[in-house]
């Protein structure tokens, strides 16, 4: 096995900055590369669920992020009319996959895995290309405004546009558009009480979710034509579709200013790459096998591919042969989770909702079984950095 002494990071995101602190805590000295002028992430919320949560646990972060968890009490899933489909708990969850699910704003967890770091491992307004992939016998390479830098590893996680994806497989078709659009709010909703919750209709998603800062998150999801944009601004188009849903929605709605609303069509990678490495260089989430947002396991992913990246980091087939059929297998659920949520067919609509009911009549471990495989994800490695995850892996 090789050995890494030198590691740089291209895209400071979170599967990036995950695997820079999971290969800093190992010895390695790692330089992140990030083109934005910052660190502050485009997005706004994340979830969390047990499999990523452990896999912080091994850079000592898990605990700190459970203590986020602003879920409480009852939630689940809706009808448009406010219909409950289904109810679970919190403490039905945690029970079910050992942990929480923690929902935060993507700006905490990245400011967390940022402050793991030296003061001088993050290079921002810095455009990194891979010159050279490098192999066994030389070091790869990689280009920057300021010069080339030589590594014994190099982390690609440069998003779902991954330029080094396109150097490393350039055969490979790349992402292609999901058959549907997301929005994202994050706001403060003073004086609106409601239960966690996702609402599924035709071809229609909504959620709707609170923050441990007192703040709600609220995505929505919707079938249409890739590259399309309300004739007006965002917060209209919210309006004209989910306007006349259940309370919360209309609150929401009329809480947000167009300008707090992001819109970004969804975009996946359908045909798995051969392998996740490449010389020195190692892919990592959505770089590797971006998905639909539908299982939520996005992020999740990235993480796990983080640590068991620096848990292989002198091994690269070893690391592939670790995450490659594990994500393949979730993505391609996801997707198939995509076509069940945004369905446009009305008996087939009547026809789920009712199968959902049913399902969740059955009890709340039933319904959430489905979920076993992801949420019981364990790192590669002990010790566990967490006395709550030793505990509870025994």
């Amino acid at each position: 096995m090789a050995r890494i002494e030198r590691a740089i990071v291209i895209g400071g995101g979170i599967g990036g900055l995950t695997a820079a602190a999971a290969l800093h805590r190992r010895g390695v000295r790692v330089t992140v590369l990030e083109r934005a002028g910052s660190l502050e992430p485009v997005g706004a919320a994340i979830s969390l669920a047990p499999n990523a949560l452990r896999g912080l646990d091994v850079i000592g972060l898990g605990d700190d992020i459970r203590a986020l968890s602003a879920w409480q009490g009852d939630g689940g899933l809706r009808a448009p009319g406010g219909r409950w489909l289904s109810r679970t708990s919190a403490a039905a969850a945690t029970e079910r996959f050992g942990g929480p699910l923690v929902l935060l704003h993507r700006a905490t967890l990245v400011g967390h895995l940022v402050a793991l770091l030296p003061s001088d491992a993050v290079r921002t307004a810095t455009d990194a290309r891979l010159l050279d992939p490098g192999d066994s016998g030389r070091p790869a390479r990689v280009g920057t405004p300021d010069g080339e830098l030589e590594a014994d590893l190099v982390v690609a996680a440069d998003g779902i546009h991954s330029a080094v994806r396109r150097v490393l497989f350039p055969g490979h078709p790349g992402p292609v558009y999901a058959g549907f659009t997301t929005w994202r709010v994050v706001i403060p909703l003073p004086g609106v009480e409601f239960a966690s919750h996702e609402t599924w209709g035709r071809g229609r998603i909504w959620g709707t979710h609170p923050l441990k800062d007192g703040r709600v998150y609220a995505y929505a999801a919707a079938v249409a034509p890739a590259g399309e944009h309300a004739p007006d601004d965002e917060r209209a188009e919210l309006l004209r579709l989910y306007g006349d849903w259940h309370t919360p929605v209309p609150d929401v709605l009329a809480a947000a200013r167009p300008e707090d609303v992001l819109r970004h069509d969804v975009h996946h990678i359908t045909e798995p790459l051969p392998a996740y490495h490449h010389g020195r260089v190692a892919l990592v989430g959505d770089a590797a096998h971006a998905m639909p947002p539908t299982l939520g396991q996005g992020g999740n992913q990235a993480i796990e591919d983080a640590i068991t990246l620096a848990h292989h980091a002198g091994d690269l087939p070893a690391y592939t042969a670790a995450r490659l059929p594990r994500t393949t297998g979730i993505a391609r659920r996801a997707v198939k989770v995509a076509r069940f949520n945004l369905m446009t067919n009305r008996v087939g609509i009547a026809v789920r909702d009712n199968a959902v009911a049913a399902l969740s009549k059955a009890g709340p471990a039933l319904f959430l079984r489905g979920f076993d495989s992801i949420a019981g994800w364990r790192p590669p490695q002990q010790p566990y950095a967490s006395q709550h995850t030793t505990q509870s892996n025994g």
